[in-house]
């Protein structure tokens, strides 16, 4: 399977709220604003382990997320809101001044390239 369709869930964790006190710049925010909690078997459909990264897209931008397994439905991902949710985020408003960050439509899929950082 070289894809898999869902809906994106931004959310606040514990984990985000202890790295933020080293700052949002820290490595450790970082790490945890781009790990996307999905169901195990989603990961296992795509073939992908825990800790592996995916690309995640939605109709605003693309990002590339650390997978971590967790007890959550099939059709739903969550990942902390910060830098990476931002890429996939849409601009539009609706006269609200805030844009959604429940339940926009996107697909994941294996992520093979480098990202910046890596060692080439």
């Amino acid at each position: 399977m070289s894809s898999i369709a869902g809906f994106l869930i931004t959310v606040r964790t514990a984990r985000q709220g202890v790295a933020m006190v080293g700052g949002k710049l820290s490595p450790e925010y970082q790490k945890e604003t781009a790990t996307l909690e999905v169901n195990a078997a989603v990961l296992s459909a795509l073939g992908l382990a825990p800790g592996q990264r995916a690309r995640l897209r939605s109709p605003f931008g693309e990002a590339v997320v650390t997978c971590r397994p967790a007890e959550v439905p099939a059709e739903l991902f969550f990942l902390p809101l910060g830098p990476t949710a931002n890429l996939l985020i849409g601009t539009d408003t609706g006269g609200t001044g805030v844009p959604c960050f429940k339940g926009l439509e996107v697909k994941l899929e294996p992520y093979h390239g480098a990202t910046a950082g890596d060692e080439q």
